[in-house]
């Protein structure tokens, strides 16, 4: 599915569910992790996104305003990172150029568009993706499970 129709998915008015698999407890991160490894796996994410929504990387990174399907995309991308890496919102927003409160936003407005199945489908592919691109990295470790990984 292409950023277009992404954006055209997120339109669905938000409704009230009841707590599922994605309400699982958030990996932890690691204590003590240097900014330019949270710089690095955060430029990842948006590669990742960038590959899996056919959006352009640069696009991505802009700083300021952006068109509503690219938008899109980046919130996703800070919600995955936020959901599967477990770092924190002021970290997310430095690396991806934006305020803390820009990435909580985009945490809440995605969490709310995953009451759409297909669009739920969509974000889950995309945790996959990059639970699979960070697994042994040293940022993801899965702590609900007690293993590092």
């Amino acid at each position: 599915m292409n950023a277009s129709a992404v954006a055209a998915r997120s339109q669905v008015e938000p409704a009230t569910r009841p707590p599922g698999p994605r309400d699982r407890t958030r990996p932890q991160l690691a204590e003590s992790v240097p900014a330019d490894v949270i710089t690095d796996s955060c430029e990842r994410v948006l590669d990742l996104a960038a590959a899996f929504f056919n959006v352009s990387g640069r696009e991505l990174r802009r700083p300021g305003r952006s068109a509503d399907d690219v938008s899109r995309v980046r919130q996703v991308a800070m919600y995955v990172t936020h959901v599967v890496l477990g770092l924190s919102m002021r970290d997310i927003g430095r690396a991806f150029g934006r305020d803390r409160t820009t990435v909580m936003y985009a945490c809440h407005a995605i969490e709310d568009l995953r009451d759409d199945a297909e669009f739920d489908a969509i974000v889950s592919r995309m945790e996959r993706v990059v639970a699979v691109a960070f697994r042994g990295h040293r940022l993801y470790w899965t702590g609900a499970a007690g293993q590092g990984e």
